[in-house]
């Protein structure tokens, strides 16, 4: 047949016949992306074929969002979303091909039949439900779940259009990076926290399509999308005309604290127990043949149009709205800094998991299991350790987050601080805290340990050997805490700085950062000084403030062109992320010098999304979200290497001379060779039993005496041989 004319992306050169080997046969619909096409593989099956547009096939960072996309798609394909058949996200357009999926998007239906009967209405969400179980398991997180993106099969509902970035879609943006989604489908922490958004926010969205298949409108509705944006934030929920009995679970979906959300499998629970009339009857829509217009399609992309410019009250409102919440500060180190206000712990995925009462009381546990794999090194037996007795080494604690001081293993979990022996994995103390997930690992400063820097003003100090308090201490009332150079540095609300020597308990200093009006430090472990950063408003330039932690002195000050993130510092120098002041994603890294005032910067040949990242000597080491793995040697001014794990992401990467080490969702630990990107190895995953909930950060590796130690969602903690990442497959399981 004759190529398609692409009659919605504008003037564009006619649509190749081909993608790949798949002969493309008629076009099914076509959005900001690209133009989806109803096309046979050799073998006559129905494939649906996404052909990105060619004005953004010569974007590299356009290639970039669409790789991720792919790779996100291919992970998550299973019985509730489109299992994808192939793709080519380096032809000249790239193309991907899903299984056809024939029935009308959820959008459709309720343009064509109205609202929804109660019955299709459960079968409709349970079927939601369980396609975020399996999607959130694998650790992706949707992120525009909406009822364009929902296709009503035969045998179910199936979730499709993973990873998509629009470049020009209905989407408000902010100085500190991009609201991915559209918003009478997002959640609030995508307006108040969009580099920080978790599962609970494809939970936010499921409750929204819910109301809009119940009624035809969505929960929170106007023509603005800014008033959206404060609605969403600020405003209840409009349920009129949904079904009594599913009610109060809309309701739960559409809390304003992603902790507050019920989990998918928690949903899948009441659902059964909503009514005694719950069937699984197969929900068969009307069906729609393709000339009908943009209909049946496992790939659909559904054009929206660019809102007009909203009025300056509906902008006063949003930036209010998101003024009002509370914002995590940019930056963060090994030993992270955190900004306490309210809900700063609400970071984690589907919100803080459950508390857990613990039997024993402290002291000494029996030794863990001992499981050496049989061709790892001689002298060395990798281990696994489950700290939190009585759980059945299930976690329902979350992964314990963990660093290395006075020789110990040092490990923060819900509910409690303990030290291991790191030979071996056994216990040597515990000590419990306050049932709150933790912002970091414990903290080693002044000889004594700290439980965490986010535990409120009364701080236990404990003694790294018996896990004793050694001192109880009473810090000043502040918004944000750090530590360097053994002080404690406190951030008052009037922005003036406390120093606290960790060892003594006592002031040293108080006094405001010149030019910084609320000093928010980062700081890196075994790091001299502390680091205020602030950006400008326009994101043009950020102003870097180098502070001595035992005095407060200034040591050195400087305003670097554009938004530039705190990575890490080495021989002097320190390194910096350049975000797009668009869309936040990590485009350049720059080393500045202070000493000489030199600044070298080397460009991303493709943009990260999230990225987070460390340096060790010359190179930087960034991961960003869709699990891509990218190496920078500052000193030969070029990207080493660019990896994609297959994790949907990861935590901060950790490297030594040979190795990069990072965590997976599913409790992975990922070794990559530090000189060419290749993957080495990785371990078994360790889920355990609450494995429908995904954390939002990921606890770091930590890399001590040639062991590689790490946390996992089932709670437990291992240790595997940093030499030999080949044999970990069969180690500590």
């Amino acid at each position: 047949m004759a190529p398609q004319q692409d009659a919605g992306a504008g003037a564009e050169a006619e649509l190749p016949e081909y993608a790949g080997h798949y002969r493309l046969e008629s076009c099914l619909g076509s959005g900001g992306m690209g133009v989806v096409h109803l096309a046979r593989s050799t073998s006559g099956m129905k494939v649906a074929v996404k052909v990105v547009h060619a004005r953004y096939a010569k974007d590299r960072e356009f290639r970039g969002r669409f790789r991720q996309e792919v790779a996100a798609a291919r992970k998550v394909s299973g019985a509730f979303t489109a299992p994808v058949v192939d793709a080519d996200p380096e032809a000249e357009r790239p193309w991907m091909a899903t299984l056809f999926i024939p029935g009308p998007t959820l959008s459709d239906e309720v343009k064509r039949n109205g609202s929804m009967p109660p019955a299709q209405l459960r079968r409709v969400m349970a079927g939601l439900a369980e396609a975020l179980r399996d999607i959130h398991r694998v650790g992706v997180v949707h992120r525009d779940l909406k009822p364009s993106n929902v296709l009503l099969a035969e045998d179910g509902p199936k979730v499709i259009d993973f990873g998509i970035s629009r470049p020009k879609d209905s989407e408000l943006r902010t100085e500190t990076g991009k609201l991915i989604g559209t918003p009478p489908f997002m959640a609030p922490e995508q307006f108040r926290r969009p580099r920080e958004v978790g599962p609970a926010a494809d939970i936010f969205a499921l409750g929204s399509v819910m109301v809009h298949a119940a009624t035809g409108r969505g929960p929170f509705d106007s023509d603005s999308p800014y008033i959206v944006a404060y609605q969403v934030v600020h405003d209840e929920p409009d349920l009129a005309d949904v079904p009594a009995e599913l009610a109060p679970l809309v309701l739960r979906c559409l809390a304003k604290e992603p902790e507050d959300r019920p989990t998918p499998d928690e949903l899948m629970r009441e659902l059964r127990s909503v009514s005694a009339s719950y069937d699984t009857q197969a929900f068969i829509p009307g069906q729609r043949t393709v000339r009908d217009g943009p209909g049946p399609a496992a790939l659909r992309e559904e054009r929206t149009e660019e809102p007009g410019e909203p009025a300056a009250e509906a902008v006063r409102m949003a930036a209010e709205a998101a003024a009002q919440e509370p914002v995590r500060q940019p930056g963060k180190h090994r030993f992270r800094r955190t900004a306490l206000a309210a809900g700063a712990l609400g970071l984690t995925a589907l919100g803080a998991l459950a508390a857990v009462t613990l039997v024993d009381t402290g002291g000494p546990a029996p030794a863990p299991k001992n499981n050496a794999a049989q061709t790892a090194p001689a002298g060395f037996s990798a281990w696994e350790a489950n700290p939190a007795s009585g759980d059945g080494g299930q976690g329902t604690q979350g992964a314990p987050q963990c660093s290395y001081g006075a020789g110990k293993l040092l490990c923060a979990q819900t509910g409690q601080v303990f030290a291991l022996d790191p030979s071996d994995g056994r216990r040597l103390w515990r000590h419990p805290v306050a049932d709150t997930m933790p912002s970091g690992p414990p903290l080693l400063s002044g000889g004594l340990v700290w439980p965490s820097l986010d535990l409120g003003r009364r701080r236990a100090a404990l003694d790294p050997v018996s896990g004793k308090v050694r001192r109880q201490q009473d810090l000043p009332a502040h918004n944000g805490i750090a530590s360097a150079g053994g002080m404690l540095l406190l951030t008052g609300a009037d922005g003036t700085v406390t120093g606290v020597d960790s060892a003594s308990g006592d002031t040293k200093w108080s006094r405001p950062v010149p030019g910084q009006a609320a000093p928010y430090f980062t700081t890196f472990a075994g790091g001299p000084l502390a680091y205020a950063t602030s950006t400008s408003d326009d994101g043009t330039d950020t102003h870097i403030t180098a502070v001595d932690p035992r005095t407060g002195e200034v040591r050195w000050d400087v305003r670097l062109k554009g938004s530039q993130e705190l990575l890490g510092t080495a021989d002097g120098s320190v390194f910096l992320a350049t975000t797009d002041a668009e869309y936040g994603d990590t485009k350049a890294v720059v080393r500045y010098t202070p000493a000489s005032g030199a600044t070298r910067r080397v460009d991303l040949p493709v943009p990260l999304e999230q990225a987070h990242g460390t340096v060790r000597g010359d190179v930087v080491h960034l991961s960003g979200t869709g699990g891509t793995l990218v190496a920078v040697d500052m000193k030969a001014r070029r990207q080493l290497w660019r990896l994609e794990t297959g994790a949907s992401r990861t935590s901060d990467p950790v490297a030594d001379d040979r190795h990069v080490y990072v965590s997976a969702p599913d409790g992975r630990l990922l070794a990559v060779d530090a000189r060419s990107g290749k993957l080495l190895g990785q371990t078994p995953p360790r889920l355990g039993k609450h494995s429908d909930r995904v954390a939002a950060s990921l606890p770091e590796p930590v890399i001590a005496d040639g062991r590689v130690f790490a946390g996992a969602p089932d709670g437990s903690v291992f240790a595997v041989d940093g030499r030999d990442p080949s044999v970990w497959s069969h180690a500590a399981r």
